[in-house]
């Protein structure tokens, strides 16, 4: 029992590996925020005012991705792929 225990943790990084390329081909690859547009709220450089995000730009291997701002906010990665729209 053991022995067959010692040969099947062998190929456990089969199962983490596999689950990585499923991500890969299902939602693509990160990218990371590069520039963004929000409301100012009249206090522009001041970094502890509200601010409301209006676009997300995303830059990664697969290039440049602008989205709108889910509810005011911009997420620091997204994942995107090469059908993606630009």
């Amino acid at each position: 029992m053991t022995r067959l225990l010692r040969y099947l943790s062998l190929f456990i990084w089969l199962g983490g590996a596999a689950a990585l390329y499923g991500v890969y081909a299902t939602k693509g690859l990160p990218h990371m925020i590069w520039r963004y547009e929000f409301r100012a709220n009249g206090d522009r450089y001041n970094p502890y005012a509200y601010r409301y995000y209006t676009s997300c730009t995303f830059w990664g291997p697969y290039g440049m991705f602008t989205r709108e701002a889910e509810n005011g906010r911009c997420g620091w990665v997204q994942l995107f792929n090469e059908r993606s729209d630009q």
